[in-house]
């Protein structure tokens, strides 16, 4: 993990669902931390920092784009 980086925090899962499945099809190499943890205990989000998208150094400009081409183009906000 020493690889990757936080580029975006969320506060749901429901948040990220449809990013999530892009950066699958693209194959950027991501982890949402924290997110099994919120799964569990939702409304402690604030306590643990979010949950943080972390993504590999080789694909931060990729998943960036892609954040920017969501956002751009939805009512989706990244936060």
């Amino acid at each position: 993990m020493e690889n990757f980086k936080t580029i975006a925090i969320f506060t749901y899962q429901s948040e990220y669902a449809v990013l999530r499945l892009l950066l699958e099809q693209a194959e950027i190499r991501h982890v949402f931390l924290n997110e099994t943890m919120l799964s569990v205990l939702p409304f402690h989000s604030n306590a643990f920092g979010g949950i943080r998208l972390q993504v590999h150094q080789n694909d931060i400009e990729a998943a960036k784009k892609i954040i920017q081409e969501l956002d751009g183009t939805s009512n989706m906000r990244i936060v």
